[in-house]
């Protein structure tokens, strides 16, 4: 199976289940993986039960050692990292912003738009924009923010525009 078969397989669960299946499947612990390898068996069982990442050098000599593809683990790793990041942060992407070019600068005047923090700056933009942008400007925010996140802040929002 290529690389990007068993990556869209497997994107989403964490990486040590992968590996804790892969070990079982050949008859090897997460101590006797770490020996071969050079590492601290605690932290190699640490990330088969899902409690830390692993860096790309432990991931590397893994994969080396197992014959895995090479970057499975921290694909894998990074997958899980931005599926975990979507969840905490309303199933977006966490650098991922609105269409900019559908603002005027006006609206944003005291800032340079690119500086702009949408995530953490997220009440303040919306009422910003729900108090000075025309029409067009509420419905770019609210495709990106969502309806249940501009309710939440502002309750009658969505229902004066």
């Amino acid at each position: 199976m290529k690389i990007e078969e068993q990556i869209n397989a497997l994107k989403g669960i964490h990486p040590g289940i992968f590996l804790a299946r892969e070990l079982k499947k050949r008859q090897l612990s997460g101590n006797d993986i770490a020996l071969t390898i050079g590492s601290d068996p605690q932290i190699i069982n640490d990330f088969i039960s899902g409690k830390c990442s692993l860096s790309k050098l432990l991931a590397t000599k893994i994969e080396h050692e197992l014959q895995l593809n090479d970057g499975l683990l921290s694909a894998l790793q990074y997958h899980y990292n931005l599926k975990k990041s979507r969840d905490i942060n309303g199933h977006r992407d966490p650098i991922a912003r609105p269409d900019v070019k559908k603002f005027r600068r006006a609206l944003f005047w005291d800032t340079r738009i690119e500086n702009i923090r949408w995530d953490e700056q997220k009440p303040a933009i919306i009422k910003r924009i729900f108090e000075r942008g025309n029409e067009q400007e509420k419905q770019e925010i609210t495709r990106f923010y969502g309806k249940s996140t501009i309710e939440r802040i502002l309750p009658h929002a969505l229902t004066r525009s």
